[in-house]
């Protein structure tokens, strides 16, 4: 708010409640970025959530006890003649000095999302503490998952039965991508189908829990492995290694971008990076930004990641958060076949194709 001469902030984007009140929700539809209920801080050190009377008792009862907000109630039909009720009633508490808000900016407010998103990566420790369980938590549950499946399974069954693996663990899953055999060297982003798979299956999933996201790729095999999928695989995961070795802070995501085409290029496999996106920036959205050739965010200390390069027909995906000695892997599968990678003093076990 200093920094952009703001006497306040309205937060309604459902990501930034969820980072702005530690994994609190005000999500209830959540096809729309707008939650119900908004969140108004002051440069003064007042605070307000701002919703209708169908969701404040809730708001104030379950996700934000005890953090000092002040209730602003108003009837919910008021808010369909009239949009910009919120930030009205958000502009009384400022003497109508500048307003800014993550979304929908108006007459009475200025839009500042990139400001917000640049702090909210900086990750707390509590942040960084609840990510790695959540990592650990959410490998867990689709390595397991992926151990109890048998081919004769649709795409959309594996993708029902991971999600259930998910919301076991208190999680949900906001990217759920299955592909079987064929299917998995076609296409980079695979919604599940009813295709039955024989011999190969890919499970990518987006686990959001109290706001934050997790992301990982799991690939199994019936029997025997393909010698050709298993040297593809070992190559991304080469790959991934040399996009580790680029995520430090202040390396810029053209630099990371670089470094996976370069690796491409290395292996035999020029013109990969273009194939698909390589990954970015993660934390309270699935990525806050890509890596891409004109990239010029910056990674910085306590900020997650989650890199996901590709040779068709594989991937290499998990997410880790950047520190000064190197990034620390959080999604790691126990007991998962892996492909251990030296970056700069540190052996990572990306994990490589199981066979069942």
């Amino acid at each position: 708010m200093a920094d952009e001469g703001l006497a306040g902030v309205l937060i309604t984007a459902q990501h930034n409640f969820a980072w702005l009140t530690a994994g609190g929700r005000n999500g209830i539809d959540l096809s729309r970025e707008p939650g119900a209920g908004s969140l108004l801080v002051l440069r003064d050190g007042r605070r307000f959530v701002i919703a209708n009377r169908i969701e404040l008792t809730r708001l104030m009862t379950e996700e934000l006890q005890g953090q000092g907000y002040e209730p602003v109630e108003f009837a919910w039909e008021e808010e369909r003649s009239n949009p910009g009720l919120v930030a009205g009633l958000a502009r009384s508490f400022t003497d109508n000095s500048p307003l800014g808000c993550d979304l929908n900016p108006g007459d009475q407010t200025r839009m500042i999302e990139s400001a917000i998103a640049r702090v909210r990566a900086q990750l707390t420790v509590s942040e960084i503490d609840r990510y790695r369980v959540l990592g650990r938590d959410a490998a867990q549950a689709i390595g397991g998952l992926a151990r109890t499946l048998a081919p004769g399974l649709t795409e959309r069954e594996v993708a029902r039965r991971a999600g259930d693996a998910l919301e076991a663990i208190g999680a949900h899953s906001v990217v759920t991508l299955v592909a079987a055999d064929e299917r998995i060297g076609r296409f980079r982003h695979p919604v599940p189908t009813d295709l039955r798979w024989a011999k190969t299956l890919i499970i990518v999933v987006c686990a959001r829990r109290a706001g934050l996201i997790a992301s990982l790729t799991r690939i199994v095999c019936a029997g025997k492995i393909p010698a050709e999928l298993a040297r593809l695989t070992r190559l991304t995961a080469g790959v991934k290694s040399k996009m580790f070795a680029a995520t430090k802070p202040g390396m810029s995501g053209a630099d990371i971008f670089a470094a996976a085409a370069h690796a491409y290029s290395d292996a035999g496999f020029a013109g990969q990076e273009l194939l698909h996106h390589q990954g970015g920036a993660t934390g309270y959205r699935t990525r806050d930004w890509l890596a891409h050739p004109r990239c010029t965010e910056r990674v910085q200390v306590g900020q997650a990641f989650a890199w996901n390069p590709s040779i068709s027909g594989t991937k290499v995906e998990e997410t880790c958060i950047a520190f000064p000695a190197g990034p620390e892997l959080i999604t790691t599968t126990p007991g998962w076949p892996a492909i251990p990678v030296a970056v700069n003093g540190h052996t990572y076990p990306f994990p490589d194709v199981l066979s069942l």
